[in-house]
C-alpha cells in the first residue's frame, strides 16, 4: 500500500457511535450479517474493536477476542466500494500487531468456504487451515441445499 494512501487512512477503537456507519456496511458485504447487538455486546465485553477511516469517513472494521495467549479474529470487513485495495490486508496486519502486542502467540478465524477473496488473503498473510466446522454458518440460498455453510478454521502462529 502506498504511502500517500495510508496517509489518508486512521485506525482508532470503535465506539458506540461507530454502529450506525457499521450498519450500512455489514448487510451490503454478508448474506448474514451481524446485528447491531452483535457489535454493541462486542464492545461492552471489551473485545478489541477497530474501525478504520479514510478522509474520516468509515470504510472498514475488524473485532478480535483475546483470551490468555490466542487472539481468534470474529470481524473483518472493508467496505464494498472500497474492497480490491489492499485495505483488509492493512487491516489484517494491524489486527495481527495489536494480538501481538498483548502476548498472543496464535491466533485463529473462521472462513466460509465460499469467501475465496478472504481465504486467499489469509493464506497470503500465512494462515493454515486446521479444521472444517461442519454447517457452522447459516447458508445463502446460492451456496447450500442444507441450510448450513461449513467454516474453515484457520490459524497463525505469532
Amino acid at each position: 500500500m502506498s504511502a500517500q494512501l495510508q496517509a489518508h487512512l486512521q485506525l482508532r477503537p470503535m465506539q458506540i457511535d461507530d454502529l450506525d456507519a457499521i450498519m450500512q456496511i455489514e448487510p451490503t458485504i454478508y448474506s448474514h450479517p451481524w446485528t447491531r447487538g452483535n457489535f454493541s455486546d462486542s464492545l461492552n465485553t471489551g473485545y478489541s474493536a477497530w474501525v478504520l477511516q479514510e478522509n474520516n469517513a468509515l470504510i472498514g472494521y475488524a473485532l478480535m477476542m483475546r483470551v490468555l495467549d490466542e487472539a481468534h479474529l470474529l470481524n473483518l470487513s472493508i467496505a464494498k466500494a472500497q474492497q480490491k485495495r489492499g485495505l483488509g490486508r492493512y487491516l489484517l496486519e494491524f489486527m495481527l500487531k495489536n494480538a501481538k502486542s498483548h502476548q498472543a502467540t496464535n491466533m485463529f478465524l473462521e472462513v466460509r468456504p465460499s469467501n475465496i477473496s478472504a481465504i486467499a488473503l489469509y493464506e497470503n498473510i500465512g494462515f493454515c487451515e486446521i479444521a472444517v466446522r461442519r454447517g457452522y454458518y447459516p447458508a445463502d440460498s446460492k451456496t447450500s441445499e442444507a441450510g448450513r455453510e461449513d467454516a474453515i478454521l484457520m490459524g497463525l502462529v505469532l
